[in-house]
């Protein structure tokens, strides 16, 4: 009987054949992910009063439920899902307000009732850029041609939606952007030259 299961252990058969380890620890990862972003988006939808904010949580969390089974989905077979991956499209404009203004300084709420939009879409902003990063992560550890795609894929949506999710923090005030002075913008932005030639690409 052991000699049966290890001739059986060592010929899988398969979706068992499209993964490595790495690749399936980095994609349980992603799904954890994921599960943890529905979760946090469920405790902080009943602290919402302003309704932007509200449609933004709904559309993004609509899109993920999309994106993790069309994941879960590619994971388990290791071949193309039965949907095509799909891109995340926010509905305000990218203007951002430039400058700081004054402002009381920031310190952890102590009481549930104290947790406003300011707070939810602060965090909502965190799982979205924690997500794209254990994405890019993951997408690099893949050896599986579609798992690896659809990963890939959703990075720039994330990216997407934790600048959709800064854009509206920054448009209400709680994400204030500095700028440097105009001397010093003009030295940084000449920093670098342009390389030189077309370097040594191989004809």
């Amino acid at each position: 009987m052991q000699q049966q299961f290890n001739q059986n252990e060592q010929q899988p058969t398969g979706q068992m054949n499209n993964h490595g380890a790495h690749e399936v620890m980095a994609t349980h990862e992603v799904l954890h992910g994921l599960v943890g972003a529905f979760n946090e988006y469920l405790m902080c939808e009943e602290h919402i009063t302003d309704q932007d904010l509200k449609d933004i949580l709904q559309r993004q969390r609509q899109f993920m439920t999309e994106e993790y089974n069309i994941l879960l989905e590619s994971f388990k077979t290791g071949q193309e899902p039965s949907k095509q991956t799909a891109v995340y499209k926010m509905n305000q404009s990218n203007e951002v307000q430039f400058g700081l203004t004054g402002d009381k300084p920031t310190k952890p709420n102590q009481q549930a009732s104290q947790i406003g939009d300011k707070c939810v879409s602060g965090v909502m902003m965190s799982c979205m850029k924690s997500l794209s990063s254990c994405m890019t992560m993951a997408a690099t550890e893949c050896n599986n041609p579609v798992v690896r795609r659809v990963i890939a894929d959703s990075v720039p949506n994330h990216i997407e939606m934790a600048y959709e999710l800064f854009l509206y923090q920054n448009k209400k005030g709680y994400y204030q952007v500095p700028q440097f002075s105009g001397q010093d913008m003009q030295h940084l932005l000449n920093a670098f030259d342009p390389a030189d030639g077309q370097g040594n690409m191989l004809q």
